[in-house]
């Protein structure tokens, strides 16, 4: 008997020790993550939609412009020589060096020889002239000049090696996965490609980043030592909506236009590649515009770095942390689904420090029934270090005790009133044995 009540105690007492622990969120919990895992939400499909619409061009692609949803595809992938579309490229380029102040707009380009001989669409620059940065910009947007590109590949790299080395490393950083340049100007060259989703990619950076660029593209005309030239995008006469980009022409993949166009504050992004001839290319890049904008509803949750939540923090040196969005919420829907539009976060109910700025935390999903259109990262707005000693012992146990469910307070209580009932029997027998003894002993 005696025995079998030590038994029973010690069984209680190592229940009542792993209700402990496993109640415990640090059993758990990981660093920035709630010991409630978040529900894992289905990720969007990557298969663009396929409209009922067709275009005559090779390859095109009609993409929103603030969240880069694809709203029509036809052979997105293909690749395709990329013509003067590399143009866009070069100047994404200049313009990410003067952002970060590498080059200026004042600075003197130097017009070699090479840059002076280079055939095709021209600026018309002097050999052996300096040109203002700013003026060789516009002789590239505007008039798509071939001679600029490579006077300012070489002003900015050394050489046109160096600086198509930095096209690529550049394009593979924006996800352009399928293209490859070998020239900053895109002359016909058997290393050279792209596709039409990777314009669109580009496109979509390139007048986010950099929208003032947008001013340039828009001119219709440019003059440059007496020489004037049309803006070859026959769109910014035809649509005042329209407002760039780019054209381009090689004999064997044929006419292309980047066009970008923004109405009520949308901005949808049509790339075509490879139709007949210049007319043709123009007529089908306004006619995905067209149909994007009158057969899709536009739907803004949110803007990029817009403070949506606030999480409790334990164990940091703040208590809370803003929860902002990683990407722009515009969620574009054929526009009999807007109202079946269902969207929301799965986030946790906590986390836990430290916590790093950008760091994941949860999803912003959005969905029409079952169909998954978009999973946004939601993100932390700032750093969390980790607090000090005794903050993170007086939250070690603040945070034990909050998360033990009532039913484990219980069953505790029970536990520990069952050891005690044990405790005192063995206490009052153990008693009674003595005396026992005691008597017998006399």
């Amino acid at each position: 008997m005696y025995v079998m009540r030590h038994r029973v105690i010690w069984i209680f007492f190592a229940y009542a020790c792993l209700a402990g622990v496993l109640a415990n969120p640090l059993h758990a919990q990981v660093k920035g993550k709630s010991a409630d895992p978040v529900p894992k939400a289905a990720e969007p499909s990557t298969a663009p939609r396929q409209e009922a619409i067709t275009v005559s061009a090779k390859s095109a692609v009609l993409m929103e412009g603030a969240s880069g949803q694809i709203l029509v595809a036809q052979n997105k992938d293909e690749k395709i020589a990329p013509a003067s579309f590399a143009k866009v490229l070069t100047l994404y380029i200049v313009y990410d060096m003067i952002k970060n102040g590498k080059i200026k707009l004042t600075d003197e380009v130097y017009i070699s020889k090479k840059a002076w001989e280079t055939g095709g669409s021209k600026m018309y620059v002097e050999l052996g002239s300096k040109v203002p940065l700013e003026e060789m910009i516009k002789g590239i947007a505007i008039v798509s000049g071939n001679d600029a590109c490579v006077a300012v590949a070489e002003h900015i790299s050394g050489s046109i090696e160096m600086f198509v080395k930095l096209m690529n490393e550049t394009a593979q950083k924006l996800g352009m996965a399928n293209s490859h340049f070998d020239n900053p100007h895109g002359l016909p060259s058997a290393q050279q490609y792209t596709t039409t989703y990777d314009m669109a990619v580009l496109a979509r950076r390139y007048v986010n980043d950099f929208p003032e660029a947008l001013k340039i593209h828009s001119t219709l005309e440019y003059t440059y030592s007496g020489i004037r030239q049309d803006n070859r995008n026959t769109l910014l006469r035809k649509d005042p909506s329209v407002d760039g980009l780019k054209t381009g022409f090689v004999a064997e993949a044929g006419y292309h236009l980047l066009a970008t166009a923004k109405r009520d504050e949308r901005r949808l992004i049509a790339v075509v590649m490879g139709d007949k001839n210049r007319a043709i290319r123009a007529e089908e890049a306004l006619k995905l515009l067209n149909y994007g904008y009158r057969n899709f509803a536009f739907v803004p949750l949110f803007t990029t770095g817009q403070v949506l939540y606030d999480l409790p923090v334990w164990k940091g040196q703040s208590n809370n942390l803003h929860i902002v969005p990683g990407e722009e919420g515009m969620i574009v829907v054929p526009a009999d689904q807007k109202n079946k539009l269902e969207h929301g976060p799965f986030l946790p109910a906590y986390v836990v420090a430290p916590i790093g700025k950008n760091q994941e935390i949860g999803k912003y999903v959005v969905k029409v029934g079952t169909n998954v259109l978009r999973s946004i990262p939601l993100v932390a707005e700032t750093d969390v270090p980790k607090a000090g000693f005794v903050k993170s012992i007086v939250h070690s146990v603040l945070y034990y005790l909050a998360q033990i469910k009532i039913v484990t307070y219980v069953l505790l209580l029970a536990i520990v009133l069952l050891a005690l009932v044990l405790f005192i029997l063995y206490v009052f027998s153990r008693g009674r044995r003595q005396k026992s003894r005691v008597r017998f002993s006399r």
